[in-house]
């Protein structure tokens, strides 16, 4: 009877550590993302490598082009000081976008 409750305490220590170990993996998973995206909408260097692009077509002080390496092209826009892709700017407020 002892070993039956000594078993069931463990197993739900052993689920709470469980539980425990993927929330923390998930927050530093999202927090870790959350930071890779913000940096690489900083500067257009930062950008262009993030979107992988393969052949700069043509830039602008506020405007890019440029061949990604399956021939695809995207438009990249300066807006509000970071780079985005034309037509994906954010709106709305702070990280609700809509």
């Amino acid at each position: 009877m002892a070993l039956v409750i000594l078993c069931m305490k463990l197993r739900k220590h052993v689920l709470l550590a469980a539980f425990l170990c993927i929330g923390l993996f998930a927050f530093f998973f999202i927090v870790k993302t959350i930071v890779q995206t913000n940096d690489a909408h900083t500067t257009f260097e930062k950008y262009y490598a993030f979107r992988g692009c393969a052949t700069l077509i043509a830039k602008t002080d506020t405007s890019a082009d440029c061949a990604l390496a399956n021939g695809n092209r995207i438009k990249m826009v300066l807006y509000q000081g970071k780079w985005y892709l034309d037509g994906d700017v954010p709106t709305g407020w702070g990280y609700f976008t809509f």
